[in-house]
């Protein structure tokens, strides 16, 4: 009996390495680093690539799936923040792993007019560090990132709470809209 207690523990031990050595996180983009390029197709099939916005800030955020709770809040919370983020020369973009297909079903139902990216095979999300495969399962991680208009990581949000998350985004790309106004210290006034 004590044999196989002692063999499920260490069955059980050598899965949660597994597990954890799966979700261990690859990839990782720095803030002040450049960030990786990417070009995904987006609900409609158009494909867009970070080139595409450069020269203005870029709110890319990562989430696990369409139309789960949580994704829906945030998605939802940055398409009504758009036009404030919009104001502040910010455009958004979400990456799931979801097809262009789900994301169109995802996009109609919830009247999301932002471009939602399908990274089907994980890559940009492994390049941001966004990735989580599971094995039997691939999904990215819960993580934004706000990209200067030169194109550097200017923030990234690992812990995200979607129902402050949009409006913590605005502030924050706020205050980096102040300091790259001034890429010192402001003048004396």
């Amino acid at each position: 009996m004590l044999t196989l207690t002692l063999g499920l523990l260490a069955g059980l031990l050598l899965l949660a390495s597994a597990v954890m050595w799966m979700r261990r996180p690859r990839g990782q983009a720095v803030e002040g680093g450049a960030a990786p390029d990417f070009a995904l197709r987006d609900q409609n099939g158009l494909t867009r690539s970070l080139g595409d916005y450069a020269g203005r800030w870029l709110v890319l955020y990562f989430y696990p799936r369409d139309d789960t709770p949580h994704c829906t809040r945030e998605a939802c919370a940055f398409r009504d923040a758009r036009a404030t983020l919009e104001e502040r020369g910010a455009s958004v973009l979400g990456i799931s792993v979801d097809t262009s297909a789900r994301h169109a079903d995802f996009a109609r139902k919830h009247d999301l007019t932002f471009p939602l990216l399908a990274d089907t095979e994980g890559g940009i999300a492994r390049a941001y560090g966004s990735a989580l495969d599971l094995g039997f399962t691939r999904l990215a991680r819960r993580k934004t990132f706000i990209i200067a208009p030169d194109g550097r990581i200017a923030a990234r949000f690992d812990a995200v709470d979607v129902a402050t998350h949009a409006d913590e985004v605005t502030r924050t790309l706020d205050a980096l809209r102040r300091a790259w106004s001034y890429p010192t210290a402001p003048p004396a006034r």
